[in-house]
């Protein structure tokens, strides 16, 4: 994959954004460095670094696609009233790949563990809607 000042703004947007935006955040932040930049551009090169393993995509069941700029394995929690994605660290939960192992004789390679609910932004305007 070839090197471009575009391709690495992109990367850094995503790298930096911890609630792992979609194509159309990373398009509107990396239109102030590059004005000229395309959403198919951002597409295109989002695409990329993810068949590349240097991002994750994260495809949510309530459509919208996010990108993660941690490849680690680790957990989501997706909001499900504005779709936000947060990481979320559980130490127990990584010892489940030794129990599998152990257990069922099987080796994980790879696995995606989301976690839905509400996040408190969204919480508080509920309450806030509620209340008036």
């Amino acid at each position: 994959m070839n090197y471009s000042q575009q391709r690495n703004c992109i990367m850094n947007i995503v790298v930096s954004n911890p609630v792992h935006p979609t194509a159309e955040q990373v398009y509107d932040i990396a239109r102030r460095s590059y004005p000229k930049i395309s959403l198919g551009t951002v597409y295109r090169n989002l695409n990329q670094l993810a068949e590349h393993g240097i991002l994750k995509k994260i495809c949510s069941s309530y459509g919208s696609v996010r990108f993660d700029g941690r490849t680690d394995p680790h957990f989501h929690m997706i909001c499900s009233c504005c779709e936000k994605v947060f990481d979320v660290e559980l130490g127990e939960m990584m010892c489940l790949n030794d129990k599998i192992r152990t257990k069922y004789d099987f080796d994980v390679t790879e696995y995606e563990i989301s976690i839905k609910g509400i996040c408190s932004e969204c919480r508080e305007k509920q309450g806030k809607s509620e209340s008036a």
